[in-house]
């Protein structure tokens, strides 16, 4: 087992990759009395199109099959995982995302039972005609749902016209006839080849004894057998710099929704660089429009943007974007002064150097914060997107990063990036 200590955080993560290829991670916390596990899987609503384990040729799934998959594997033929979860005491839960799928409990007892539980449900999936068309009508409902959501609308609106006549640009959720054409048969093809322990790890962190947890994990899975790992291979589109440059959705709001994103043209590093510049970019767009920073204090004051506004920075597997985004009164401000501070960004940046270490210290004040929340370190925890770097290693890049390195990677994603403009506004009424 893998020992690695963080003197900085207080914290030591043991890791090992089990012989069928999962990968586990333990994280101990003393004087926690919950523990908090997720199991996830690299597998999202853009993996439609790879070839089957076991076969030569590659096949495409309907959209939003990874989703489907989520909310099916807890019904099994004679039980439902959340029954089981609840039998032990623990909440337990799954998200599907465009890259990964994840399950997950949290509970003060019965560490090991749901531990169990927890393995024993997701590597061992279940579905029939009948369960999957019943479950059709459920995640129908939901899609119908997010239709009627303004937020969820502008949100994936814009990741869909940033990344045109790609996989990113289905919802995560898929639509009413995409998921009518899924079949148990795909829910096993996808599963069969997605959900191998080769393609999924396991975060355990809370109150947990490190060599009796993975002797628990170890021996449950030597009691299984799983096929041969391979390596999976997916078939992406050919990335273009096609971007749908706006779009306008009429549809029964009280204010105007604008979204403007932009889709992440340059070539991103790999390893500990990747976190580097994830964290560069981060505090360049809080050096530019946090709610300390002038620009938007001069917008808020004019009324320009509101609370609402916000921005949230996206790296994944293929694909990195910021979306910025809040209601206005005057669409047509809105967009301009973002524009505005986007064009200008390098001297704004320069001119802001006075806050640097302010914003640095926040940074690192908000990551340290973040190891107080089993949830957060767990949800968190990437261990493919930055190579032999994780989130354990972000306070001391944040540390390492110079006012020179953010504007240069600031100034350089804005200019290579690619823009698009989402706006919702109120419909006239009858």
């Amino acid at each position: 087992m893998k020992k690695q200590s963080y003197p900085e955080l207080g914290e030591t993560l043991y890791s090992q990759t089990l012989t069928n290829g999962l990968r586990v991670y333990l994280l101990p916390k003393a004087g926690y009395h919950k523990t908090y596990a997720v199991m996830t899987t690299d597998y999202g609503s853009v993996d439609q199109k790879f070839v089957p384990l076991g076969q030569s040729q590659s096949i495409t799934q309907p959209a939003g099959i990874a989703h489907f998959l989520e909310h099916k594997m807890f019904e099994k033929a004679d039980h439902d995982a959340f029954d089981t979860f609840a039998h032990y005491g623990a909440s337990s839960n799954a998200f599907t995302s465009y890259t990964h799928t994840s399950y997950l409990f949290s509970a003060t007892h019965h560490l090991k039972e749901n531990l169990i539980t927890l393995l024993d449900f997701v590597q061992s999936p279940y579905f029939t005609a009948k369960t999957v068309n019943k479950e059709k009508g459920i995640i129908g409902q939901e899609i119908q749902m997010y239709e009627d959501d303004p937020n969820s609308r502008a949100y994936f609106g814009t990741i869909a016209n940033l990344y045109p006549n790609q996989p990113l640009a289905n919802d995560i959720a898929g639509t009413l006839s995409s998921i009518d054409a899924i079949t148990a048969d795909d829910l096993y093809t996808a599963h069969r080849t997605f959900y191998h322990p080769s393609n999924m790890s396991l975060f355990v962190v809370g109150k947990l004894a490190v060599e009796e947890t993975l002797d628990w994990i170890e021996a449950n899975q030597s009691a299984k057998q799983f096929a041969p790992a391979t390596a999976i291979q997916r078939i992406t589109p050919t990335k273009t710099g096609q971007v749908t440059a706006r779009k306008t959705l009429m549809t029964p709001i009280e204010r105007p929704k604008v979204t403007i994103g932009l889709r992440g043209m340059d070539d991103l590093p790999t390893g500990l660089a990747r976190l580097k510049y994830e964290d560069a970019l981060s505090l360049g767009f809080t050096l530019l429009f946090g709610e300390t920073s002038p620009e938007f204090l001069a917008l808020y004051d004019r009324g320009v943007i509101d609370d609402s506004f916000g921005y949230n920075i996206e790296l994944q597997r293929g694909a990195h974007h910021v979306i910025l985004a809040g209601e206005a009164e005057d669409p047509e401000a809105f967009e301009t002064a973002v524009n505005e501070i986007l064009q200008h960004a390098i001297e704004k940046l320069q001119a802001a150097s006075d806050r640097f270490v302010a914003v640095q210290r926040e940074a690192i004040g908000s990551t340290l914060s973040a190891f107080n929340s089993l949830e957060a370190i767990a949800n968190q925890f990437d261990d493919r997107l930055y190579g032999d770097a994780n989130l354990f290693d972000e306070v001391g890049v944040i540390k390492d990063l110079t006012m020179a390195d953010v504007i240069e990677t600031t100034t350089q994603f804005i200019q290579a990036s690619a823009r698009s403009t989402q706006l919702i506004l109120p419909a006239l009424s009858d």
